[in-house]
């Protein structure tokens, strides 16, 4: 399968985006790729493929300067994005895309917080999906097509917003895919 077959199937016509987008999961690939080295078990062409399609569903958010079009929140392109892929019949992909958003968002979070997303967990469970999830904290999309990596620190405190047991969940990602950290 070739992820980017699908990804210019429907980005065909908003080609900034597409940059963006393909510069980005590439990116989370690469990282994806070395923390798999760690763990022979994984399937290193299903991370590839799932790191490549983890963000297809911005297609359908609102992102100004890159799709004004949008009809839905950026935080809904976790679920949009899974409902696409399971349309192509890539179910355990799918879920990738449900799952990776911040280090995954519960049904309680959903309703507490009156979030525009199905009233269901999205928590990332299996090992492929927590990697992606980490990988994907690393780097930013902007408008102008760059990809900018953040330092650890910068997760951190962009996760301590929405409370420290994501930032609890994020440490302990750290401590299992990266080298030790005495900071941590």
């Amino acid at each position: 399968m070739d992820p980017l077959k699908i990804i210019e199937k429907y980005y065909s016509k908003n080609p900034k985006l597409l940059e963006v987008l393909v510069k980005h999961s590439s990116a989370v690939a690469r990282k994806a790729l070395e923390i798999v080295k760690k763990f022979p078990q994984v399937d290193k062409d299903f991370i590839y493929e799932a790191s490549m399609l983890h963000d297809i569903g911005i297609i359908f958010t609102y992102i100004p300067k890159l799709n004004p079009e949008g009809k839905y929140p950026y935080i809904a392109h976790g679920y949009l994005g899974r409902a696409l892929l399971e349309k192509e019949g890539l179910p355990k992909h799918a879920l990738v895309c449900e799952r990776h958003i911040g280090v995954g968002i519960t049904k309680e979070e959903i309703i507490k917080k009156k979030l525009p997303l199905p009233e269901r967990d999205m928590i990332p469970l299996t090992l492929e999906e927590k990697i992606i999830a980490f990988a994907d904290k690393f780097f930013s999309k902007h408008p102008d097509g760059n990809v900018r990596k953040k330092s650890v620190d910068e997760i951190i405190e962009n996760l301590r917003v929405h409370g420290e047991e994501k930032v609890k969940i994020f440490k302990e990602w750290l401590k299992l895919f990266e080298e030790e950290r005495k900071d941590v």
